[in-house]
C-alpha cells in the first residue's frame, strides 16, 4: 500500500505535509458507472445481504425444528426487505436528523443521499415478521430466531460498504492499522490517521456474531427454545455496537448528546436491545416450541430430544 500524505487546505489550495506510513483511503464508492446511472457498493451490499440471508434461511428450515415452511420463507424475504428499507430510512430520520427532515420532508425520499439506521431497520423487520406470523399462525419468537440467524450477512456487507464509502470513521489514533480518510467523504483533505471502526463492526457484528449463532444453532438445543437465539443476537449486537462506539466519531449533529450524556446515540439505542436480549434469554426455557412441517402443517415438538435429532433433515 502506498505512503499516505497529511493534507491541509488553504483557500482553494491543497498542500501536502510530511508522508506517513498509514494507508490513505482511496476506494471508489461507485462499483459501476454507466454515465447515466451509477451502481454503488452500498446498494450491492444490501442486495448481497438479502440474497445470502435468504439462501441461508432456506438451509436452516431444512433442519429439524423449523418454525416455518418454504412458502413462508418466500413471503418472509419480501416482507423483511420492505421492513429493512422503510424501517431503516424512517429510523434514521427519527433517531438522527428529525429536525432536518421536518424542514425538508421530501428529502426523506432521497435514499441515494444516504442515511439508514440499523435500529430502525430492525424495528421494521420485526413488524414485517409480526405481519407474517399473524397471517400464517406461526410463532413470532421462533421465526425471529431464524430471521436473526441470517442478519449478520447484511451487517457484514453494510459495514464493509461504509468503509468503502469512507464514512462513519473512528477517532484519531496512532495504531499501525489506522487509515486516513478524505474529510468530508469525497473531499480533497486527508484527515489524521483514524480507527477503521467500520471494519471493527464488520468483524464483530458480522463475522463473530454469525459464528456464535451458528454454533448455538448447530451444536445446542437453542433453536428449540423460542426467543433464545433472538436474545443472543440482541446481546451480541448490542455489546459489539456499544463497544465500537467508543472508537467511532459520533455524527456531527449528535456530538453534543455524546458530550453531555457520555453515551452516543448508537449506544443509547443499544440499551433497550440489551435489556430485551437479557429478558428473552432468561425466559426462553419456559416457552413451548412450535414446529412447522415441510408441508406447512403445525406439528408438536418431539418428546425425546435425542430421538428427534437422529431424524434426517426435512427435504
Amino acid at each position: 500500500m502506498g505512503e499516505a500524505l497529511v493534507m491541509a487546505e488553504t483557500g482553494n489550495v491543497v498542500t501536502a505535509a510530511a508522508p506517513t506510513g498509514h494507508w490513505m483511503h482511496n476506494l471508489d464508492p461507485v462499483a459501476l458507472d454507466l454515465g447515466f446511472f451509477e451502481i454503488r457498493w452500498y446498494s450491492l451490499a444490501y442486495l448481497a445481504g438479502i440474497i445470502l440471508g435468504y439462501i441461508y434461511l432456506l438451509r436452516l428450515i431444512k433442519k429439524p425444528g423449523a418454525p416455518m415452511a418454504r412458502r413462508h420463507a418466500d413471503d418472509f424475504v419480501f416482507y423483511v426487505t420492505l421492513g429493512i428499507i422503510l424501517g431503516g430510512r424512517l429510523g434514521y430520520v427519527l433517531f438522527y436528523k428529525p429536525m432536518d427532515y421536518i424542514a425538508d420532508p421530501i428529502a426523506i425520499l432521497r435514499l441515494w443521499d444516504g442515511g439508514m439506521s440499523f435500529h430502525g431497520g430492525l424495528i421494521g423487520s420485526a413488524l414485517a415478521v409480526l405481519y407474517l406470523v399473524k397471517k400464517n399462525g406461526l410463532s413470532f419468537l421462533r421465526v425471529s430466531d431464524y430471521a436473526l440467524m441470517c442478519t449478520p450477512f447484511g451487517l457484514l456487507f453494510g459495514r464493509l460498504a461504509n468503509f468503502v464509502n469512507g464514512e462513519l470513521w473512528g477517532h484519531p489514533t496512532t495504531v499501525s492499522w489506522a487509515v486516513r480518510f478524505q474529510e468530508p467523504p469525497g473531499g480533497q483533505v486527508w484527515g489524521p490517521p483514524r480507527h477503521p471502526s467500520q471494519l471493527y463492526e464488520a468483524a464483530l457484528e458480522g463475522v463473530l456474531l454469525f459464528l456464535v449463532l451458528w454454533l448455538l444453532f448447530t451444536f445446542t438445543r437453542a433453536r428449540w427454545k423460542p426467543g433464545l437465539l433472538t436474545g443472543v443476537f440482541l446481546i451480541g449486537y448490542g455489546v459489539s455496537r456499544f463497544a465500537v462506539e467508543y472508537f467511532r466519531v459520533p455524527d456531527d449533529h449528535l456530538q453534543g448528546l455524546a458530550a453531555q450524556s457520555g453515551l452516543s446515540m448508537g449506544q443509547w439505542l443499544c440499551v433497550p436491545m440489551l435489556l430485551l436480549g437479557l429478558y428473552l434469554i432468561f425466559t426462553a426455557r419456559g416457552r413451548d416450541p412450535i414446529v412447522v412441517g415441510a408441508g406447512g402443517a403445525i406439528e408438536a415438538p418431539p418428546p425425546d430430544d435425542d430421538e428427534y435429532e437422529s431424524q434426517p433433515d426435512r427435504k
